[in-house]
C-alpha cells in the first residue's frame, strides 16, 4: 500500500504541508448511501461534451488529440454508464481559471473541460488538444508536465477518484514531486498514456489510450 499510494504528506510537494490531514482515517461503515450512490443518468451529459474542439464553436489552437480507454473495478469488470470528467491546460499551459495568471495566451475557442459517460463495456473517448506545460512556483525553476485530470465516480462514492494522466517521453517527469510521489515506478507508469495508432484520425488527432481502475477508497493505517 505504501509504494502504490503517494505519501498525502509529501515535503517535496509544498502544498500538502498545509493540505495533508494531520490526524489517522477513521473507517467508516459502509451503508446503503455508499454503496448505491451517487448515479447519474443519461440527461447529465450533453451531446458535445465529450468533444472540447466542438464545445465553443470555434477551432482552438494546439494539437489536436483523442483520448480514451475503459474503466474497470478491482476485479476486472467494466464499469459502464459511469460519469468521466476531464480537466486541463490549453495548448499553451493556460487554464481559463482566474487563478491562472502566468503569461500564456488564453484560447478564446477552449475551456478545457468535458465530461462523458462510459458506455455498456466500460469505454470512454474524448476529442481535445494536447495540454501544454506550464510553471507552478513549487521550487526553483518547477515546470509541470502536460496532463490531464480525471475525476471518475465508478458504482458508490468509495470509489471516487480523482487522479492525472501524462503523455510518454516527457522530459519533466523526474523534477516533477507530484508525479514522483508515487515511490514504486511500475505502478507510476500506470498514469503514463499509451499512444494509440489504430485510435488515430487520418490527417486530423493523434491518439493515446488511458486505460482506469477503480477501487475502494483505501484508508491509512490508525
Amino acid at each position: 500500500m505504501t509504494e502504490v499510494h503517494p505519501p498525502l504528506d509529501w515535503p517535496a510537494y509544498r502544498s500538502t504541508a498545509l493540505r495533508a490531514p494531520k490526524r489517522p482515517a477513521v473507517p467508516l461503515r459502509l451503508t446503503s448511501t455508499e454503496l448505491t450512490g451517487p448515479v447519474f443518468g443519461e440527461g447529465t451529459v450533453g451531446p458535445l461534451d465529450h468533444d472540447l474542439i466542438q464545445a465553443h464553436g470555434g477551432d482552438p489552437l494546439g494539437e489536436r488529440i483523442v483520448v480514451h480507454g475503459t474503466v474497470r473495478d478491482g476485479d476486472g469488470r467494466a464499469v459502464p454508464h459511469t460519469l468521466v470528467e476531464v480537466w486541463q491546460a490549453n495548448s499553451a499551459g493556460r487554464y481559463a481559471h482566474d487563478a491562472d495568471r502566468h503569461p500564456a495566451p488564453l484560447d478564446p475557442n477552449f475551456t478545457g473541460v468535458g465530461r462523458t459517460l462510459t458506455d455498456a463495456d466500460g469505454g470512454y473517448r474524448f476529442v481535445t488538444v494536447k495540454p501544454g506545460a506550464y510553471p507552478w512556483r513549487n521550487h526553483d525553476n518547477a515546470w509541470r508536465p502536460a496532463h490531464i485530470h480525471f475525476s471518475l465516480f465508478g458504482r458508490a462514492f468509495v470509489q471516487r477518484l480523482v487522479t492525472q494522466m501524462y503523455f510518454p517521453g516527457d522530459p519533466l517527469f523526474d523534477q516533477d514531486p507530484i508525479f514522483t510521489s508515487i515511490r514504486d515506478p511500475a505502478v507510476r507508469d500506470r498514469l503514463v498514456s499509451r499512444f494509440d495508432l489504430s485510435e488515430t484520425v487520418p490527417e486530423w488527432a493523434l491518439a493515446y489510450q488511458f486505460d482506469i481502475v477503480l477501487g475502494t477508497t483505501p484508508m491509512e493505517d490508525s
